[in-house]
């Protein structure tokens, strides 16, 4: 006999508040850690959304301007004016793909795998001085949490992205 998952309701309508929605919380620390590191590269001649392009086309994580841009939610025009500097920096080089023209891939050339690891130390220390106060116990929940919780919202949007698809076929 197998158990369906129970259902929690974990906030209620009558007493919601912002301020304590996971949603929240999560944007506020994203935004706090963004100011941060991004005070902490100033001086580095970069700046975090390009050391961003440069960490995920270095672990692989998108290597098309298109992946990019769904990935890291940016529109194709702010991705591209990046991407530009970028390459102008000799840091990335654009490739179009020969099967299908209008894909372009990005490679990470020598230079920008040089800059992006040599920044590595100092996200490790901004991470590591915002985690200072958790035990690595803590630091290994928390992560899994965030993982089982981005799993389950992904599972969510697939979910209702395949409920409208036939929707938008029919428009």
């Amino acid at each position: 006999m197998s158990r369906q998952p129970v259902s929690r309701q974990h906030y209620s309508a009558e007493s919601f508040h912002l301020q304590d929605s996971l949603g929240y919380l999560v944007k506020r620390t994203q935004r706090l850690m963004h100011d941060r590191i991004e005070a902490v590269f100033a001086s580095q001649g970069i700046t975090f959304q390009q050391w961003v392009v440069l960490m995920h086309l270095r672990d692989g994580l998108a290597t098309s301007v298109a992946g990019l841009c769904q990935e890291l939610r940016h529109d194709s025009g702010a991705m591209t004016r990046l991407i530009d500097q970028l390459e102008e920096r000799g840091f990335i080089a654009r490739r179009r793909q020969a099967a299908d023209r209008r894909i372009i891939d990005l490679e990470l050339k020598p230079a920008g795998r040089k800059m992006v690891e040599s920044l590595i130390p100092l996200a490790v220390d901004t991470l590591n001085g915002a985690l200072g106060g958790f035990t690595k116990t803590e630091v290994q929940q928390l992560k899994s949490l965030l993982v089982r919780l981005a799993t389950r919202v992904g599972a969510m949007n697939a979910a209702a992205d395949a409920e409208a698809a036939p929707l938008r076929a029919q428009s």
